[in-house]
């Protein structure tokens, strides 16, 4: 996972992933995988345990996986997370190239930048 070709997870991110995994019994690891349609073209869908591909973020004890063809399209982006007294969510933080939805859970590329396959 070389610096700045990974998805980027900030404190608030690693901590709630963290909370989630520990509380499904999978302490330290988490999934991530985009989802075609919503509001923007993809999609973030985070679930516990290492479900398949590679790691692609790593902070405060808890590694993020991904499916290896969906790596080009999580490089560069940031995870928030979010929350007060009515809920939370995770948020996906824009780079260069990248368009994200006011939901802020879901993302396209622009012109330019990989596609992912299924």
């Amino acid at each position: 996972m070389p610096k700045g070709h990974s998805l980027r997870l900030t404190s608030a991110a690693a901590a709630e992933l963290g909370r989630q995994a520990a509380v499904a019994g999978t302490p330290g690891l988490m999934h991530v995988d985009l989802v075609e349609g919503g509001c923007e073209q993809w999609t973030i869908r985070l679930r516990p345990g290492h479900l398949a591909g590679v790691p692609i973020a790593r902070a405060d004890g808890v590694t993020l996986h991904a499916p290896l063809e969906q790596t080009a399209l999580l490089a560069g982006l940031s995870l928030d997370y979010r929350g007060d007294l009515s809920g939370g969510g995770f948020l996906v933080r824009s780079a260069e190239g990248v368009r994200t939805c006011a939901c802020g859970a879901a993302f396209s590329p622009l012109l330019g930048r990989g596609r992912a396959t299924r």
